[in-house]
Formats: C-alpha cells, structure tokens, sequence
C-alpha cells in the first residue's frame, strides 16, 4: 500500500511525493549516490555505472541497497510501489534484445541513467525487468513505478499480462492494485464530487436542505483500499489553490497526503503485522531537496543533493529518517 502525487506551483517547480505504508519492518535510511557509481548486477554480477548523482530514501539488507524513491541532479524523480496481484515480470533468462535488470534494482537503475521523461521511454524500449527474490519481504515483491521530471511530465510504469507500458499519467497520482488505467477510468464514478456545495432541492412537497458545508464531497470514499486512496488524493490535488511558492507547495503537499495516511490499527493484513504509512516524504525536482516525516516524528526535516558531502565520490549514508 502506497500513495503518491505531483503538485506544481506557480513558479513551475514540480513536486513529488509519496506514503510509504508497508506491512514489512524497514529501516529507511537517506543516501547520496555519487556519479559515476559502480554497483553489481543482482544476476551476472556484472558492474553497473550510473551517470547521475541521485538523493534516494531506501535500505541496505544482506548486502543488497535498493531504493523506495528519489531524485536525480537532473531533477528525474521516481519511486516504487506494492501492485499486489497485477504485477506481471519478464521470465528469466529472457529473449529480448537489450539489458535486463531485476524489479528492486530497477529504481536505482533509471535514477542513475535518466535525465527526463524522454530518456527513461528511450531506455525502456530495450530493457526487461524480472522478479527476483528481495531480503526485506522475501519474496518477489510486486511493484509498479511513477516518475516524473523538472518539466512536470509524470508516467507510470507497469508490466502486466498486457506486457511493459509506459503510460502518460496526466492527473498525477498513483496508488496500488488495479492497474492505472484502471484507476484512470474509475475516476468516472466520481465525476459529481464537487467542493461546492448542493443546494435545497424538493422530493414530492417535502423541502429538503444540505447539512452545512461539504455536501458536496459526499461522494468521496473514505477507506484505506487503493482505489479509494487514489480518488481521494486526485480529488484533492486538482481542486486546492496552486500553491504560490516552494514553502506553500509543500505545506499543500503534506496535507494532501494526509488524507490518504494510514494509522496503525486501521489496517492488519493476514500475517497480523499492522499495514500504517512509515512515512511520508516530497521532493521538490527544481532544488533536488527532500521534505519528509515519519510515523513517529511528525516534524518535517529536509535533506539536500546539493550539500557539502557532494564533494565525495562513494555512497553516503545521512541516517535513517
């Protein structure tokens, strides 16, 4: 279970963040990827090499790093989330021409080789992703991806039964299980929501009036499934004032998620773990600086790209969050 959203001011910098709520134990910690890094292929063990210098929340676990989301120095964001029960990977060894990499490295990979939207369609054309076996969940964990640029352009991208997509993601949000365009078309259920409210209206001789203020997003769901998530979140996004600078866009940013946050309880899955939002955290792609709290500290703290460890030419560790 995860939510994510862009948002852009008036000063055309693009926001991107996300939920992060998971079942599983993680230990997520902020690191700086140098350019140039070399790290090993999860299969062939052949090196890899990035081009960017990248700023990611993820965790290191039996020797394996991978990354829930990030920013590149060129302002290329993107982050993983759970697609239970969708997610359809490339059978391994594969028959396609091109490079192939493993469903939990694939985020390190583009954040290190992506300048833009265009680059990652580009790449895309000639790269397999396969499900392999992660340390944290053990298990093939299902996953889809959204990404997003300086420009603002957003794309999700999935592989399911109908194979590898990259879709254009115009509304800007992304949830979990069914697929996007799914989601996409649900949103038609939704059309009377409205932050206007309804006026008086008569059933035979009897005057019916609305109860207050809000009658009008009465239609809204108000549960923790993804598809409820996602209308909610859509709704809000494209109905609160643009924000008018950096500071506004990201205080507009953490309340959007709020009401998409999963407290512990509301949630148990079948193993009984509680299923909650370990935390939230947006990126503003103009600055490459992250903005982000934590279920048990709800202050925002910030943490940059650009900071005096850019300086270091290996991995740095800045803590866990």
């Amino acid at each position: 279970m995860c939510t994510a959203i862009t948002l852009t001011s008036r000063q055309g910098e693009t926001f991107f963040g996300r939920n992060m709520d998971f079942s599983y134990d993680i230990d997520p910690h902020l690191y700086v990827v140098p350019p140039n890094y070399e790290w090993d292929h999860a299969v062939s063990k052949e090196k890899i090499r990035n081009t960017y210098r990248f700023i990611g929340i993820g965790q290191e676990l039996d020797g394996i790093l991978a990354f829930f989301d990030g920013v590149n120095e060129m302002g290329f964001a993107a982050a993983a989330l759970y697609f239970a029960g969708c997610a359809k990977y490339d059978t391994m060894p594969t028959q396609k021409p091109g490079k192939q990499i493993v469903s939990y490295d694939f985020l390190h990979y583009i954040l290190g080789r992506c300048a833009d939207i265009h680059e990652l369609r580009q790449l895309m054309k000639n790269l397999s992703i396969v499900g392999f076996e992660d340390p944290v969940t053990q298990t093939v964990a299902p996953l889809h991806w959204m990404a997003v640029d300086r420009s603002g352009e957003c794309v999700v991208i999935e592989l399911t039964e109908r194979g590898m997509e990259v879709i254009s993601n115009p509304i800007g949000v992304m949830a979990n299980s069914p697929d996007f365009p799914w989601h996409m078309t649900n949103l038609r259920n939704y059309m009377g929501a409205s932050p206007y409210q309804p006026e008086e209206a008569c059933w035979g001789n009897v005057r019916l009036t609305p109860f207050g203020q809000a009658g009008g997003t009465q239609l809204l769901p108000g549960g923790f499934t993804s598809p409820e998530r996602f209308v909610r979140a859509a709704y809000l996004k494209s109905f609160i004032p643009t924000p008018e600078d950096r500071t506004e866009a990201v205080v507009s940013c953490f309340h959007v998620m709020e009401s998409v946050t999963i407290p512990k309880g509301a949630v148990i899955t079948k193993r009984n773990a509680y299923d909650y939002t370990k935390y939230t955290a947006f990126i503003n792609t103009a600055t490459c600086e992250y903005f982000f709290k934590t279920y048990d500290n709800i202050q925002v703290e910030t943490a940059s790209l650009f900071e005096d460890y850019i300086q270091f030419q290996d991995l740095v560790s800045l803590g866990g969050l």
